[in-house]
Formats: C-alpha cells, sequence, structure tokens
C-alpha cells in the first residue's frame, strides 16, 4: 500500500507541474531573449525536485507499519452506543499493544490517555472497519479510553480502563 500511494502521489506532482511548465516555457517564448530564462528554469526544475524530496520524506513512513508476531499484544476493542468493550484488562509495560478497533453502531473516536489526561494515541472506530492502532506504554498505571467523537447524548459516560503492568 505505501508503495502504491508513493507511486502515485509523485504521478499526481507530475501532472499538477506540467501544465506549469509548459505555461512558463510559452511566457518565455514572447519575451525577449536573454538572461531570465535560463534562471526561471532553474526555478522550475528547483521547485520540481523539491517537491518530490519532500514528498518522499513526507510520505516514507507512510502508512504505518502495524506490528505483528510475537511479542505484540493485540486487544480488540468496540465501539458502542455508550461504551466500550475492550477484550483485554492488564498489558504489559514496554511490550508493543496494537489495538483492533470497531463499532456496532457509529463513528467513534477512540482515545487513550494517561493518569494525568494526556491524550496517549487515538484513531477512528467506523462502522465495517476494523481500524488498528499500535503504542508502547512505558510507565505501569491506569489509562482511560475516552470517545474523541460525539455519538449521542451518552457521549460523556463512553469510558473504560484497562491497566498497564510490569512484566
Amino acid at each position: 500500500m505505501q508503495s502504491t500511494v508513493l507511486v502515485v502521489t509523485l504521478i499526481l506532482m507530475v501532472v499538477v507541474a506540467c501544465p506549469f511548465v509548459m505555461a512558463v516555457h510559452a511566457a518565455d517564448g514572447e519575451e525577449a531573449p536573454g538572461a531570465v530564462e535560463p534562471r526561471r528554469n532553474k526555478l522550475i526544475w528547483g521547485l520540481v525536485a523539491a517537491g518530490i524530496v519532500i514528498t518522499l520524506a513526507s510520505l516514507r513512513e507512510w502508512p504505518h507499519a502495524i506490528a505483528a508476531g510475537e511479542g505484540v499484544v493485540q486487544v480488540n476493542a468496540t465501539g458502542g452506543q455508550w461504551s466500550w468493550e475492550i477484550d483485554t484488562q492488564e498489558v504489559p509495560a514496554g511490550k508493543t499493544v496494537v489495538f483492533n478497533l470497531h463499532t456496532e453502531d457509529v463513528n467513534h473516536g477512540f482515545g487513550v490517555v494517561d493518569s494525568s489526561g494526556a491524550l496517549l494515541l487515538q484513531t477512528q472506530a467506523m462502522p465495517g472497519y476494523v481500524n488498528k492502532v499500535q503504542y508502547v506504554f512505558d510507565k505501569p498505571g491506569d489509562y482511560r479510553v475516552i470517545c474523541l467523537e460525539f455519538c449521542g447524548v451518552g457521549h460523556h459516560i463512553m469510558i473504560d480502563e484497562f491497566k498497564v503492568v510490569s512484566q
């Protein structure tokens, strides 16, 4: 998937850049000959090169690969108005935890906060899809799952908890 997104993005960049390059070259033909044309061409190709470099740098890690295999803790979470059903109440500190999220009814925003209320991770839970998000919990303690997408009158009570324990 990542390679496909990267290739499609680069192709679309070229498609978008072509009319601009053609317009600049057409404008060059109307002007008197001089030193402006080589500078303009360098600028255009410099911008194209910068766009390619920025695209490669920003899409290199996208979409984020989700860990799999031994040592990865899988946690299934289902959202429903107005509660979370989480199949694992304790996860080990220092291990990769993959949350597999889905919902039975409407969109829910799955957010995990620590004891200070800081948001550590979030993703959408959507009907008909299983979205995955991974995280490594460094500190043992109690963590809270909240809904970040307004889902109805009981949205404010859509809270669950789990523990991160030392290995």
